[in-house]
């Protein structure tokens, strides 16, 4: 059942109200970095040039348990830089295992540092997931590339994510010439691969290897799981022996709070174009648990890592896949969705509310599987005049 009010478009809100009840890797393809231009061909083997040697791997997946001695275990931090629409989030959500980063076909989707943590028998990386770096017109795009400064400045490995579609441009050089800064190996990762023919990827990597001198240049498909253990085990390889950073049964340390926002958001997201994407901010105003009566103790804060094993924080459980019929209780959030104008307050509420009907109900389908509980899902959309360039707005919306 939805029912939906819709306050005047003169006044700065509108309430939408809803409650409902409720692979394998492909084939292998690698670029030897240096190899003779002339004939340069895609392999159907393990990258090479400081690759692995897979009687190492074989030796070293031994061992990988928390507490292994620290030179048979490598654990870093790897940052996903690249430009926006890279393939950056993608990526990011194909090597963690799930999704954790939201994805949109409009550029600057992500807005904030995001870190999934990959466990492997050989070790542990934490791939951060960083806003795609851009020339910024507003305060909000300003921090958004502090933020990838801020990041490279603390990684042990680069992953320069190439797009095997587009062709290199002086984006990705200045983007180049930043991570060189940062003194870390670079690895070259070329992305969306199951968009061109394997001719056209033979000739995209020879133009990636006259690019710079990367530590490896590895092909992908994330949306085909396409070559996600070779860049894995490469970028293993470039960490530094440590026992595991983060608990092995963690994904992430985004919060559910985090989480519910950004689902919402990317469910505001899909159709809007032009100017309006980059002007929809989501926040949580409130959460309240089944059983509870509401107030401010009653936000359900996820402080702890989220884990593959379906609990969290101190053994709160998440159940995994399709809650149907699983579902305990429901739970009730209200959140807000802020535009710069009172004329995109209209594109996000629709014809009678249908646009925002939507929103809720793909936001709320993600929220109850993340939850595992049904939702009670009350969307108010409000108008904060140019946001984007206020600080003090940007402090109030978490930038």
């Amino acid at each position: 059942m939805s029912d939906i009010e819709v306050t005047p478009m003169g006044q700065q809100n509108a309430e939408l109200t809803e409650q409902r009840g409720t692979g394998a890797e492909g084939n292998s393809q690698s670029w030897n970095a240096g190899a003779a231009q002339s004939d340069a061909t895609v392999s159907e083997a393990p990258v090479n040039g400081a690759a692995l040697n897979e009687a190492t791997v074989n030796e070293v997946a031994r061992f990988g348990a928390v507490g292994a001695e620290i030179g048979d275990f490598r654990a870093g931090f790897v940052a996903i830089v690249g430009r926006p629409n890279a393939g950056k989030s993608t990526l990011t959500n194909a090597l963690v295992g799930q999704k954790i980063a939201i994805t949109a076909n409009q550029p600057e989707t992500t807005r904030k540092v995001i870190r999934g943590i990959v466990n492997r028998d050989a070790g542990q990386l934490i791939v951060v997931d960083t806003p795609g770096l851009h020339r910024p017109r507003t305060l909000l795009g300003e921090r958004l590339n502090d933020m990838v400064h801020e990041t490279l400045a603390d990684v042990d490995a680069v992953a320069l994510c190439l797009p095997a579609d587009e062709a290199l441009g002086p984006g990705d050089e200045f983007l180049l010439n930043l991570v060189r800064k940062a003194r870390v190996p670079i690895v070259a990762v070329v992305t969306k691969k199951d968009r061109i023919s394997r001719e056209a990827l033979a000739m995209k990597l020879i133009q990636v290897d006259q690019f710079g001198d990367f530590a490896q240049i590895v092909p992908v498909s994330a949306v085909e799981r396409s070559q996600l253990s070779d860049l894995v085990s490469v970028l293993l390889e470039l960490m530094p022996p440590s026992p595991a950073l983060y608990p092995t049964s963690a994904v992430t340390d985004e919060s559910d709070e985090d989480l519910i926002a950004e689902f919402i958001r990317e469910a505001a997201l899909e159709g809007v174009r032009e100017e309006l994407p980059h002007s929809i901010a989501v926040t949580i105003d409130e959460i309240i648990l089944p059983g509870r009566r509401g107030g401010r103790d009653d936000v359900h804060r996820a402080e702890s890592m989220r884990r593959a094993d379906g609990t969290q924080g101190e053994g709160k459980p998440r159940a995994e896949g399709n809650h149907q019929g699983k579902h305990r209780g429901t739970t009730k959030i209200h959140a807000s969705l802020y535009v710069e104008r009172d004329s995109q307050k209209g594109i996000i509420i629709g014809r009678k509310g249908a646009r925002l009907r939507e929103v809720g109900r793909v936001a709320r389908a993600q929220i109850e599987e993340l939850l595992g509980t049904h939702v009670f899902l009350d969307l108010h959309v409000k108008v904060a005049k140019e946001w984007q360039r206020n600080p003090k707005l940007l402090g109030k919306l978490g930038f």
